[in-house]
């Protein structure tokens, strides 16, 4: 099954924008891309071989945030109890799927509600950016 190009390149930016935040690594537990700070998920990225439709799951306790993401189309609570603690699914293949800056927006806030208070205030003092996100 071929991932459908607009969704692989928002994958991939915010890809790089989850690993470029302070001490953000990737691993990849269960087949899947995570990045995690301080050996904590901050977001699941999936896989992007097309074996199961592309997305992200990002933890936000920002409510406005929160009912926006599940506002997306095909969005849910995350699956296994996570959903219950901000976790939310949202996938990128569908029509109306949230923009690369958006979801940016949502990884830096579960990076945010997962990261030592330390590199919240090193992500303070230089937030890099891509220009796309």
């Amino acid at each position: 099954m071929a991932v459908p190009r607009n969704a692989l390149k928002k994958w991939e930016k915010v890809r790089a924008f989850a690993l470029g935040l302070p001490d953000a690594v990737e691993e990849f537990p269960w087949g899947e891309s995570v990045a995690k700070v301080n050996k904590k998920v901050f977001v699941f990225l999936g896989v992007q071989d097309g074996g199961y439709p592309l997305g992200v799951t990002v933890k936000l306790k920002d409510e406005t945030a929160h009912a926006h993401a599940l506002a997306c189309p095909g969005a849910e609570p995350a699956g296994y109890g996570l959903g219950k603690a901000g976790w939310v699914y949202v996938p990128l293949e569908q029509q109306g799927a949230p923009a690369a800056e958006v979801l940016c927006d949502w990884v830096e806030e579960s990076y945010r509600v997962i990261a030592p208070k330390r590199l919240i205030v090193v992500l303070d003092g230089h937030l890099p950016r891509p220009a796309d996100c």
